[in-house]
């Protein structure tokens, strides 16, 4: 594994805490209309971001700690749906994902290189190494940052 996608996953770790600075909470909760923008509220967002992290690094640490342990699944929309993140501060949830990214990546950082390629086995996708998820969740808030980015512009309110 590249090792550069450790720091690069620490790199996020102020993103989304940067990326709603200045914003209401009106602003934070509300729909721009946009199939470019994706359909969830910036707080949505930002609220995903935290638990799919906290989830992921879950993982990452039974696969370190366990031999191929079970990895399940969620579904992120009931997430979205059910867990009422319009009602949750959105300011704490990007202090959670931060500390959260910070620290596992310290812990990332003492593996040595064989222990990128201890796996678990999701329920859904099969066979994922740790590397493979390291990966996969340095370039998750890349992804996400750029339906925010297209929010925040809808709504005359652009990223700086």
């Amino acid at each position: 594994m590249d090792r550069s996608l450790i720091e690069k996953y620490a790199s996020a770790a102020d993103v989304p805490g940067r990326a709603i600075q200045g914003l209401s909470k009106k602003e934070l909760n509300s729909a721009p209309a946009s199939s470019s923008a994706g359909r969830w509220t910036i707080q949505q967002l930002v609220l995903h971001l935290m638990d799919s992290h906290l989830i992921a690094s879950d993982r990452m640490k039974r696969v370190i700690a366990e031999d191929n342990p079970t990895l399940i699944g969620y579904d992120e929309s009931r997430f979205v749906k059910n867990l009422f993140p319009e009602k949750l501060d959105a300011a704490m949830a990007c202090e959670v994902f931060r500390m959260n990214q910070l620290l596992t990546a310290q812990l990332l950082r003492q593996l040595p290189d064989a222990a990128f390629e201890r796996a678990g086995m999701h329920n859904e996708r099969g066979r994922w190494t740790l590397g493979e998820m390291v990966k996969s969740y340095a370039d998750h808030v890349d992804h996400h940052m750029k339906f925010l980015r297209e929010k925040r512009k809808l709504m005359g309110n652009p990223l700086a």
